[in-house]
């Protein structure tokens, strides 16, 4: 074809030709040669075929497994492990600890890692809590005179989680060891190809990190800022993992007994020359941390706790988390009628947004660390509460804090102090992010985790020559003697983090999760009541257009509310946007796909029993199986 040939066709005859329509390009080609001798012939329209619910991403379907994850690094080692033989858990595994590497921005090696677990074989769902606790030191009286704890730095974090609760994971449900699962992530320690989201957070945090000199060594060597498409190196950090691998590789060859290998590389971790240099790097910089919180430090496999809503079982962490809001965000939307309503309309995004605000009200109310805390938890989950609860969404949007008493359905009389949630005077940085991990396999193995703790704002904090980022959820508790949530040594804080599973009638179905601190239930609830409550196809409810609340009180930093504003997507119509601001909602109107999120599920379909899966377009989401 000659250049003039070329420059006479348009893209759409080109995509024509790409798609194997020779025969109408021919026609076009035909008669724009024969312009000078007979009258042009109209433009013949291509065939376009359009899918039902056509997505921006495709669903991901197949019969083999599926991960998906915040990266593709993690993806690949997830995969990897399902191509050697794992199954759902040996691939979340190796997929997290994957992320601890390469998505540091998010998650680091010395954060926390919450999971659920549903072993098919068994039908059994688990809860590996994976969140640390304050160290001993740790009380409130260190922080008075601030008024807030810090959310980086030495003083921010809790005891290192994620690798205990990785390590109970594999023996829970695994196949494989510690080893195995750990290979792709130190190959990715002795480094990867440097992303270029990744790359512009470095540049932010170059300053903040400064002031901690292993952070600075480790990830800004020579002073030199790490480049989009360079080869970035952990060295400190791949020599950690090399450790935790090559203890659990000794044991197995010395025993072969898979769960005291995984047993013996955990322990290279919290009793070994690892903790001693983290504490003593920690107790150098001034922080509570010690070698003994390692050591002591043990994670806990739990029943996680459930609601049954539109026919299914959703399953989340316990009340030291903040997940059983979001299972009460949704029996009191249930209980308003939201079935009946059109999904995206002003009274279903109102209906959603008042259940939202009432369930995380009473989540900054009642939630804490049920080991230190008396909390009214068949109360909080009971559906007649919730009904209560339904009844006092009005038409318009409320501007108030209106926290319920579930002790009433608990059959008691309150014993507890009364805390009321507040807006701390003093202003400290925001802390970091989250990532999120979702893996289902050929047998229907599930498997959610949710890790976090990592250095988006605020800047690193690596403890000595480890290489490894250290928590900062010790922000998330309260200073308040009150509070169900206060600072205590041995405590875990009311997490944010929240893995989701969701089953039908006992059987395998959805494994959710998502970054963004408080947003991180709102969104899920939005892709969920959309795919359990109207049957949408999973990645065009992940797409959907969302809200998100920002009413209650936060629960980082100063813990900050913002009485009746709603975040809102512009592509609600403004029809929509208009009905909500009638009703009295403060609307923060972000772009098309511009909430703080990033939901990425697997499971099973109901009847087939195949596998599907689906990723977020917010935040650069990936997925991928077969």
């Amino acid at each position: 074809m000659s250049d003039t040939e070329k420059q006479g066709l348009s893209r759409r005859d080109f995509a024509t030709m790409a798609a194997g329509g020779l025969a109408a390009l021919g026609t076009a080609t035909s008669a724009q040669a024969q312009t000078t001798e007979m009258k042009p012939k109209a433009a013949i329209e291509p065939t376009r075929l359009v899918s039902a619910g056509e997505t921006l991403r495709p669903e991901i379907v197949g019969n083999f497994g599926i991960v998906a994850a915040g990266r593709h690094y993690a993806v690949a080692a997830g995969t990897r492990i399902l191509m050697a033989g794992g199954n759902a858990t040996d691939a979340g595994v190796a997929a997290v600890f994957a992320a601890a590497v390469t998505e540091i921005s998010h998650f680091g090696f010395g954060g926390e890692a919450p999971t659920i677990i549903f072993d098919a074989k068994a039908k059994k769902i688990s809860l590996v809590s994976g969140q640390g606790v304050a160290p001993g030191l740790a009380t409130p009286d260190k922080f008075a005179a601030a008024g807030v704890i810090p959310g980086n730095g030495p003083n921010g974090g809790t005891v290192p989680a994620m690798v205990d609760a990785m390590a109970l994971a594999l023996q829970l449900n695994g196949t494989m060891t510690l080893d195995q699962v750990m290979q792709p992530a130190i190959e990715l320690a002795d480094g990867f190809v440097m992303y270029n989201f990744l790359a512009e957070v470095f540049v932010s945090q170059q300053k903040a990190t400064s002031k901690y000199k292993d952070a600075y060594d480790a990830y800004y060597p020579g002073g030199k800022l790490p480049k989009t498409g360079e080869i970035f190196r952990q060295r400190n950090l791949a020599r950690t993992m090399r450790t935790i691998a090559e203890a659990d590789r000794a044991a197995f060859t010395k025993t072969k007994d898979r769960k005291a290998a995984i047993q013996a590389g955990r322990d290279a971790f919290y009793k070994g020359d690892i903790a001693r240099r983290i504490g003593a790097a920690m107790e150098r910089d001034g922080g509570l941390m010690r070698y003994e919180d390692l050591s002591t430090y043990k994670g806990k496999i739990e029943t996680p706790i459930m609601t049954n809503v539109f026919g299914y079982q959703v399953y989340k962490a316990g009340f030291w988390s903040q997940g059983p809001a979001m299972l009460m965000a949704l029996n009191i939307a249930e209980a308003a009628g939201i079935a009946a309503m059109e999904p995206g309309s002003a009274p279903y995004l109102h209906t959603v947004a008042e259940s939202i605000k009432l369930a995380f009200d009473d989540r900054n109310m009642y939630f804490g660390d049920p080991d230190f805390a008396t909390v009214p938890m068949k109360g909080l989950m009971s559906k007649d509460y919730a009904a209560a609860r339904a009844k006092q969404i009005g038409p318009k949007a409320s501007l108030n804090h209106r926290f319920g008493d579930p002790w009433a359905y608990e059959g008691k009389t309150r014993t507890t102090p009364v805390f009321t949630p507040h807006t701390l005077k003093a202003s400290p940085k925001p802390t970091a992010d989250t990532t999120a991990i979702e893996v289902v396999d050929k047998d229907g193995n599930l498997f959610s985790c949710t890790p976090s703790s990592g250095w988006m704002l605020g800047g690193a904090y690596v403890a000595g020559d480890t290489g490894v980022p250290m928590s900062n959820r010790l922000t998330v508790f309260d200073l308040d003697p009150a509070s169900p949530n206060v600072l205590a040594p041995g405590k875990r804080p009311r997490t944010t983090l929240s893995p989701s599973m969701v089953l039908k009638d006992g059987a395998p179905y959805l494994a959710i999760g998502t970054p963004g601190g408080d947003n991180q239930d709102q969104q899920i609830m939005n892709v969920l009541l959309r795919v359990l409550a109207f049957g949408q196809p999973l990645q065009a409810a992940i797409e959907a257009p969302r809200i998100n609340s920002n009413h209650f009180h936060g629960s980082f930093g100063i813990k900050k509310d913002e009485p009746g504003v709603l975040e809102i997507e512009d592509r609600v119509p403004q029809a929509v946007r208009d009905d909500l601001t009638a009703r009295g909602h403060k609307l923060d109107v972000l772009g098309p796909f511009a909430v703080s999120t990033g939901i990425v599920a697997t499971g099973v379909v109901p009847g087939s029993g195949t596998l599907r899966g689906g990723a977020d377009v917010r935040r650069e989401r990936y997925v991928f199986g077969w």
